[in-house]
């Protein structure tokens, strides 16, 4: 078993799924660790062996025959997904376009349906009982419980991960607001309340009211910290939720989450607060949290981690404290007058962002997204907030008369 997630093309699904399936629509998942793909004409020459009547469908039944006939070629885990799929089949019978998708293992919209009209417990033992796996195994295992609330989901997570890309987008930024941070700290020697100092916000960096027409700030902030203190609680919640995160859904999923929520805390500082310069990856972090947690409160009975109202009450108080710091240094003396401090209007807008598209884009690790109709209404409205305010930034500061600080 090796482990990393990594994006997959999709493939159409039959008329006949099309016009049967019922929830959400998923993302296909591919997998080159069993059956070998094969040419088409193979599979049509096999569909037709069980297909005699040339109907274009075969039976759940021959189905089963197909796979007891194939069965030790397979991994036992997707042994127990496929034979799930013949049993909770209800309309008990599978196309042609379902049978190429299913024995080349890529993983069609008829899976979803079967499930969500049959039981949605696959028979056989739980993946929290499996024996025997190895260090990477039982990390993989853990992911899983940790995010996804249902056991198939779970174990064909477990049997598809695979360990190339790693999570390298939350690493990444970690790091690099590690190396910001500590250029900053050696060049102010200030470790604690940076904002103190007057350099602080005389960088590239940090967004300030008087800086909002250079575009990259709205985006750049979330590399400047204000202190030790405000790094760490943000890699603490960024690294423990983050990581699952992405192991989970993709970086690409989790990159649409986090950059919507920094765009978001700094759109809506320079609407709600508009004299305040923003610092600090809050926005992104606390999108990701906030549909992290979302998603477990939605799906509680199904979520199988351990501890999981302790884990959610320590999320609580740590997104709880790090708002608290925030609003307390908003209202603390200003450090160079009459220059606020750092808004703490971020943290909202990211929690929005979390609660809107986060939770639809994390609500089922394999929807394709642009296949929700959810989706795209938050998209939309995402989209004009942010339209709104960018007219807001160019007219509103002018029409009020907005006083604002001086350029750092």
């Amino acid at each position: 078993m090796s482990g990393g997630g990594r994006e997959l093309p999709p493939v159409n699904c039959s008329p006949a799924v099309a016009a049967n399936a019922e929830g959400d629509a998923i993302e296909v998942l591919e997998s080159a660790d069993i059956l070998p793909v094969a040419p088409e004409d193979q599979w049509k020459s096999l569909f037709d062996k069980y297909d005699p009547e040339s109907s274009g469908f075969i039976s759940t039944e021959r189905f089963r025959d197909l796979l007891a006939t194939h069965g030790s070629e397979l991994d036992p885990h997707k042994l127990e997904v496929l034979l799930a799929l013949a049993d909770n089949n209800a309309d008990g019978k599978i196309c042609y376009q379902d049978f190429v998708n299913l024995m080349s293992n890529k993983r069609s919209n008829s899976f979803r349906r079967a499930i969500l009209q049959g039981g949605r417990q696959l028979k056989g033992s739980a993946l929290r009982e499996e024996v025997g796996l190895g260090l990477s195994q039982r990390l993989v295992r853990h992911v899983a419980y940790e995010t996804l609330p249902r056991e198939v989901d779970r174990k064909w997570y477990f049997d598809s991960y695979t360990s190339c890309p790693p999570p390298w987008l939350i690493l990444f930024i970690t790091v690099a607001e590690v190396v910001v941070f500590m250029y900053y700290g050696f060049q102010l020697d200030r470790w604690v309340l940076q904002v103190s100092s007057p350099s602080y916000l005389k960088g590239p960096l940090p967004y300030h009211p008087q800086l909002r027409s250079q575009a990259w700030r709205y985006l750049s902030y979330a590399f400047m910290h204000t202190g030790i203190e405000h790094l760490s609680l943000n890699m603490a919640m960024q690294l423990l939720v983050g990581v699952p995160l992405e192991m989970v859904h993709g970086a690409l999923r989790i990159t649409l989450i986090y950059v919507c929520g920094v765009l978001a805390g700094s759109l809506a500082v320079s609407v709600t607060d508009m004299t305040a310069p923003v610092v600090g990856s809050s926005g992104g972090v606390y999108a990701l949290v906030s549909a992290h947690l979302a998603n477990v409160v939605m799906n509680w009975s199904g979520m199988k981690c351990q501890f999981k109202l302790f884990r959610m009450a320590m999320a609580l108080v740590c997104m709880s404290v790090e708002f608290g710091r925030a609003v307390w240094l908003r209202f603390y003396p200003q450090a160079f007058p009459p220059c606020p401090n750092p808004s703490f209007v971020a943290h909202l807008g990211g929690v929005a962002v979390g609660l809107t598209m986060g939770v639809v884009i994390l609500q089922n690790y394999e929807q394709r997204l642009q296949e929700q109709s959810l989706f795209w209404i938050f998209f939309c409205v995402y989209t004009l907030f942010v339209l709104c305010a960018v007219f807001w930034n160019v007219f509103a500061y002018s029409l009020l008369d907005v006083r604002l600080p001086p350029h750092p």
